[in-house]
């Protein structure tokens, strides 16, 4: 069970922050193309870096736990 909760946590991790990157991507875009004085394109692509970090290390810490308790209920 512990190498399906390590495999299921990392699925869900990544799936979440390419989701929650996405969404960023295409706020920030709106962004750019209304005010493309103050805002480049390159600002958006090191914010989405930025967003895939930060919430991959916010997941890494809820979806174990989350996971675990699935798994042991069945």
């Amino acid at each position: 069970m512990e190498k399906k909760l390590g495999v299921y946590s990392v699925i869900a991790s990544l799936v979440t922050s390419i989701v929650i990157m996405l969404l960023f991507y295409v706020l920030a875009m709106q962004k750019v193309s209304t005010n493309p004085v103050d805002y480049k394109s390159v600002d958006a692509y090191a914010g989405m870096v930025y967003v895939f970090i930060l919430s991959m290390i916010v997941s890494a810490s809820i979806w174990p736990g989350i996971i675990e308790k699935r798994l042991t209920k069945k």
